[in-house]
């Protein structure tokens, strides 16, 4: 089950990070987080918390399109079923 959450999520982070209508702060902190979950060196629920933090972060900042912080939203209620 985690291991179709994680690829729905980068997926989307993909999405996000080939939108050349989002900040680029905020496509680099997609490409971060894909490559955090991608890693499967530490725990699922380890990665999903550090990815929760960072994309928390970039969901409140003021530049982001409304489409994309709906996407990122998407992520971390999709990330917070991995963590619990």
């Amino acid at each position: 089950m985690n291991k179709d959450a994680i690829d729905r999520v980068t997926q989307i982070l993909r999405h996000i990070m080939e939108d050349t209508s989002v900040p680029r702060n905020i496509r680099r902190a997609a490409e971060e987080s894909k490559d955090i979950l991608s890693k499967d060196d530490d725990d699922a629920t380890v990665r999903a918390s550090t990815v929760i933090s960072i994309l928390d972060e970039i969901s409140n900042d003021p530049n982001i399109p409304i489409h994309a912080r709906t996407l990122v939203w998407n992520v971390l209620s999709e990330l917070e079923s991995i963590r619990d």
